[in-house]
């Protein structure tokens, strides 16, 4: 039942997933989170994050990991399959259409109204993740990210996978950091030594 869902979840994506990458992502979340649950949005946001600092493609890179988290090595194979079949049979049956109609006006106005589209839902998206980050995280330390990125990639063009490698290595120490301390104060608590 997981594979064919996968299957399934991972081919509307390459089937609707108009323009590539960044636009598959809130499809990718559309389907890995809202209607699979295969994930929370917190752990989709690390893998996104993840992907993003990678070389590659970012939909095929999520299509993997989701896969294999699900399914193992054969689930991420099939993912990866699903999501490929769709671009692949599009690029061998249009291509000659597409190159004969790359002048066209109809061609053209598509392509212009299917971008503000693509905006919107990666605007919305990132409004969510910075509600959840706002409830999850300490306010200050959401606010103070956010200012630090606009500022990097606007003013002084960071590339952004430095910066999402920044943060992730300053979200790993904090981990390890928080994650020691707590082992300590669990190892020095009395009423802990013999719980189960």
């Amino acid at each position: 039942m997981e594979y064919r869902d996968l299957f399934l979840g991972f081919f509307r994506i390459g089937v609707l997933g108009y323009g590539g990458g960044p636009t598959m992502i809130p499809l990718v979340h559309a389907e890995a989170v809202q209607k699979y649950g295969w994930m929370t949005d917190e752990e989709f946001a690390d893998v996104l994050a993840m992907g993003n600092a990678l070389p590659g493609p970012i939909a095929t890179k999520m299509a993997g990991y989701i896969g294999y988290k699900v399914k193992g090595a054969l689930g991420a194979a099939i993912a990866i399959t699903a999501l490929v079949i769709p671009v692949l049979v599009a690029m061998i049956l249009l291509l000659g259409l597409i190159y004969k109609l790359k002048d066209s006006g109809i061609v053209g106005g598509m392509t212009h109204g299917v971008q503000p589209v693509i905006g919107v839902m990666m605007a919305v998206m990132a409004y969510e993740f910075f509600l959840k980050s706002w409830k999850s995280w300490v306010k200050s330390r959401t606010i103070a990210w956010t200012f630090v990125s606009v500022i990097a990639l606007a003013l002084f063009n960071v590339n952004p996978g430095l910066l999402i490698g920044i943060a992730l290595a300053y979200a790993f120490i904090e981990s390890t950091y928080l994650f020691k301390k707590r082992k300590k104060q669990q190892a020095d608590s009395p009423d802990r030594g013999f719980s189960a």
